[in-house]
């Protein structure tokens, strides 16, 4: 018979600028599947050099580490796989949770707060927002390259969705989320109540820093 047992756990996450009574913007970005968060951040240094004392980012590292291929060398980590998928989420929504908590406390009361998901990324960010629909919600939510997963319950998605700006991004020779889809997708958010824009650029399953750039301009 399954049982579990709840355990502490350390985290690590990468975090470029320092937080301070200064801070107007904190980016709190989630990496794809088999990233691990020192690479992923580093999409983001010209955009915190845009603004190095008003402007952070963090970039959690998922829970789940493994080897990308055979039993040494380059490391990847996962948010989750169909295993256990229940307690995975949950176990996303309190360490998200919590460092969000552990930021917030360093920043100013009238911080604008933008979320980002990458791939996997994506489905995490959104299940853990949803979970908190009602209690908190972000400035922005973009959804790079992912999907806002059709599991999520529909009162909760209204709950966070409505009057949301809600960025959708893809790469024009994205081999996972095509033009079509990512158009999909923004009908199914608006009918949910969001303010979805799409933006793509030319490249294919990758974040591209110039548009990252031009999206901080606008949350300024």
């Amino acid at each position: 018979m399954e049982h579990h047992l709840t355990i502490p756990r350390t985290a690590r996450y990468e975090q470029l600028g320092e937080l301070s009574a200064a801070t107007r913007q904190l980016w709190l970005v989630a990496h794809g599947y088999g990233q691990l968060a020192e690479y992923f951040s580093r999409h983001f240094e010209s955009v915190q050099a845009l603004d190095p004392e008003g402007t952070v980012i963090v970039a959690p590292e998922a829970l789940s580490r493994f080897y990308r291929s055979g039993t040494s060398g380059y490391v990847g980590a996962s948010w989750m796989t169909t295993a256990d998928r229940l307690a995975e989420i949950a176990d996303q929504a309190a360490y998200l949770d919590a460092l969000l908590d552990h930021l917030l406390r360093a920043c100013p009361p009238d911080v604008r707060v933008t979320v980002l998901g990458f791939s996997q990324g994506t489905a995490t960010v959104s299940r853990w927002l949803a979970g908190k629909a009602g209690h908190w919600r972000p400035q922005h939510l973009v959804l790079w390259a992912g999907d806002f997963p059709a599991d999520i319950e529909a009162s909760a998605a209204r709950q966070l969705l409505h009057g949301l700006p809600v960025v959708l991004v893809s790469g024009e020779l994205d081999g996972y989320v095509s033009p079509e889809k990512l158009q999909a997708q923004a009908e199914t958010l608006g009918a949910f109540g969001a303010q979805p824009t799409i933006h793509s650029f030319e490249g294919k399953h990758t974040i591209y820093p110039p548009l990252l750039r031009q999206l901080h301009a606008v949350f300024a």
